[in-house]
């Protein structure tokens, strides 16, 4: 071990650096060291003064070809060059004169601080000319982008003109960091001109900038009422699917939950401490990805406790659960893996009783952290990771709300409740839906607090009404977003615009339930109160066997045998296939669901044409074998619910288009040839005539007198 390591280890001694290169006054000491050692040396032993010049001369020599090839500057070059020069001719000087004279000895400390001084102007003229150098190439690119800029802001404003017929005056263009576009600050012409009738010209700008399918030029708010921002993407990052990002970090729902990326790859984040969500998209356009992105956005929040309602089997819930009470994942400290979720209803009972429990939290915290918010002095309650806000998630929740069985609007009364009282308390809800429709966005209830919706498109057009679900924005088209996970997002901090969510793997998941495990808060006491023995014994083996054996009761029970035979009553076999235990294909769903609810509203009779059966019905037993085969669709399936619904007093053709109008779609001429092929098969019957008929479903239907 060397002397100076030694001492830097003992904390004594000077710290020296022999690999460091000389300064101005290292330099010069080691050159008039070196040359007063060089001249005793040789006056001592008698060498010949010529080698001392020879050698000076190679040195300077030297370090000239050296310094032209760093490119060093002349002033440099000579500084160096006569150091050298100096130093040969004071040593050969020395030599022969002797170097221990007062003479000798001057002359060496004024030629080494001499020396030192050029030395140091020498390296502050080096710096200053690399400064200068670099700041001449900062120049040259700044320039280059400024003509870039002013090549782009010329363009668009002459754009701009001829499509919206406005001059605009271009403030900057910023170009992304992710080089997917720019967007351009401009400021409007006086005169009333405003930013949504560029927004409302997006396609046309799109087509005449011939941006790449998938990219779009959006228009939003300034920093004034005077100013645009204009938003253009270049490169398509919708079309690419992305993985939900590896690093499942600390979130908090004060500061935002990523949900997905916009045009320009940025996330794009949900601030829900206030607000509800509405997710809306049909089948197979990504919306079961979407939950589990959301509900994996909810385990890495430090400060939320995910609930989850899923009437369907609990299949959004289930991955998030499963795994940790399955022991299939080891946490590496050996502590027990809580599930992703906080509590999962897979069944009516289950949800009943969560939505009951979430209303009973909901009313003790208003009551008895009174003083907290007090000392606080605010009317909303602090969430951390001690009080935690709890998200729940209703998947099919907006169809819960609007469906006309009596349990469903019972669950539907129970979930207005939470969204009406919870908000201030720290309980919010994310709802989802098949469809942007009347139905679901009806409620004024949904339409006030979700102010955070997702339109997830996959370029499916039904049901998919963008004015409904963003209204007050233009320039949305669904063939923007054609891509499964993608759609349109919208929040009260971000206009509605293009997004799309992260595909999340199932190994992912359990990725997420293992990092996220220890980091889950637990429900603070007053709530756990409040929540009683419900929440305290969610995880109970009786409570969860549903999950196991994957049969849950997702809705009324569907009428026995004994009670199909029995007359009297609503018989809907007409519409069963031959093998009850096929697979209804998806696009049934909607019908088979209808047939599900009647059946556990009415009981069942045996249906005329039923093969196993040929014997007509004991009495009046309802029968809808005319929407046999081809009749059989969601449509008619909601007329026939109409008509039981208005009872005895029955119901007009008008009317019921009206009722299937934003659902389905149907007009008023459908409808009067569906009554009409009803009437003469017997389903409805037709009371009055001309403008003043009604039409009464025939369970509802007054008798009529046996003919003589």
């Amino acid at each position: 071990m060397s002397a100076v390591t030694a001492k830097q280890k003992n904390g004594s001694g000077p710290v020296l650096d022999w690999a460091a290169g000389h300064g101005p006054v290292t330099g010069a000491l080691s050159a008039t060291t070196g040359a007063f050692a060089l001249a005793t040396t040789g006056a001592a032993t008698g060498m010949p003064p010529g080698w001392t010049l020879a050698a000076g001369a190679a040195g300077a020599l030297g370090h000239t070809v050296t310094g032209l090839r760093a490119r060093a500057a002349g002033r440099t070059l000579a500084t160096r060059a006569t150091a050298w020069l100096l130093g040969a001719g004071w040593t050969t000087w020395a030599m022969t004169t002797g170097p221990l004279t007062w003479t000798a000895l001057g002359s060496l400390a004024t030629l080494g601080i001499g020396i030192g001084a050029s030395a140091r102007a020498s390296a502050l003229y080096e710096e200053a000319r690399e400064e200068e150098a670099l700041a001449a190439a900062e120049r040259q690119v700044a320039r280059e982008l400024s003509a870039e800029r002013r090549a782009i802001a010329a363009e668009w404003v002459d754009r701009i003109q001829r499509v919206c017929g406005i001059t605009v005056r271009v403030l900057a263009v910023e170009q992304w960091p992710t080089g997917a576009g720019f967007s351009i600050d401009a400021e409007l012409p006086p005169g009333g001109a405003t930013w949504q009738k560029i927004a409302g010209e997006s396609a046309r700008l799109s087509a005449d900038a011939r941006l790449p399918h998938g990219c779009t030029a959006a228009a939003s708010p300034g920093i004034d009422q005077g100013r645009v921002i204009i938003d253009v993407t270049t490169v398509n990052v919708l079309a690419e699917e992305r993985t939900y990002p590896a690093d499942y970090g600390p979130l908090s729902v004060l500061t935002g939950i990523p949900w997905g990326y916009r045009t320009n790859a940025e996330p794009v984040l949900a601030y829900l401490r206030e607000q509800c969500a509405l997710v809306v998209g049909p089948t197979g356009s990504g919306k079961t990805n979407m939950v589990h992105a959301i509900l994996a956005g909810f385990a890495r929040a430090e400060d939320v406790l995910t609930w989850v309602i899923d009437l369907n089997a609990g299949s959004a819930g289930l991955p998030w659960v499963l795994p940790a009470l399955g022991g299939e994942i080891e946490a590496p400290d050996g502590k027990p893996i809580r599930p992703g979720v906080d509590w999962l209803a897979g069944t009516y009972d289950e949800a009943l009783t969560m939505l009951d429990t979430a209303v009973q939290v909901a009313k003790q915290r208003k009551m008895r952290y009174q003083d907290l918010l007090a000392r606080h002095n605010t009317d909303l309650l602090p969430i951390g990771p001690q009080i935690p806000q709890i998200m729940m998630v209703i998947d099919e929740g907006a169809e819960i709300l609007a469906s006309p069985d009596r349990q469903m609007r019972r669950l539907a009364e129970k979930i207005l409740e939470v969204i009406r009282i919870a908000r201030a308390m720290g309980i919010r809800t994310v709802l989802t839906a098949l469809g942007a429709t009347g139905s679901v966005l009806g409620n004024l209830m949904i339409r006030r607090e979700a102010k955070v919706r997702v339109a997830l498109t996959g370029g499916e057009t039904e049901g998919m009404d963008l004015s409904k679900m963003f209204p007050g924005t233009r320039g949305l088209r669904v063939d923007q977003a054609p891509y499964k996970g993608a759609g349109f997002m919208g929040t009260p901090e971000s206009p509605a615009a293009l997004f799309k969510a992260w595909r999340i793997l199932p190994n992912q998941i359990r990725e997420i339930i293992a990092a996220t495990s220890a980091r889950h808060p637990t429900l603070d006491d007053i709530s756990i109160k409040a929540a009683g023995p419900a929440y305290v014994r969610r995880w109970d083996a009786d409570r969860i066997a549903w999950m196991r054996d994957h049969t849950p009761g997702t809705g009324p029970a569907p009428a026995s045998s004994a009670q199909a035979s029995a007359g009297g009553v609503l018989n809907l076999s007409a519409l069963r296939t031959d093998q009850p235990t096929a697979a209804v294909p998806e696009e049934d769903d909607l019908a088979r669901r209808f047939r599900e609810e009647i059946d556990g509203l009415f009981a069942t009779a045996p249906d005329p044409h039923t093969p196993t059966d040929p014997a007509p019905p004991a009495g009046g037993g309802l029968n809808l074998s005319a929407l046999r085969s081809e009749q059989d669709s969601p449509a008619q399936w909601a007329a026939i619910a109409v008509l039981l619904t208005a009872g005895a007093e029955g119901t007009g053709a008008s009317a019921i288009a009206r009722a299937l109008a934003d659902e389905h779609g149907t007009n008023r001429q459908t409808i009067v040839g569906w009554l009409k092929a009803w009437v003469e098969d017997g389903t409805v019957v037709r009371i009055g005539e001309g403008t003043k008929a009604r039409y009464v479903h025939r369970k509802h239907a007054p008798q009529q007198p046996p003919e003589n």
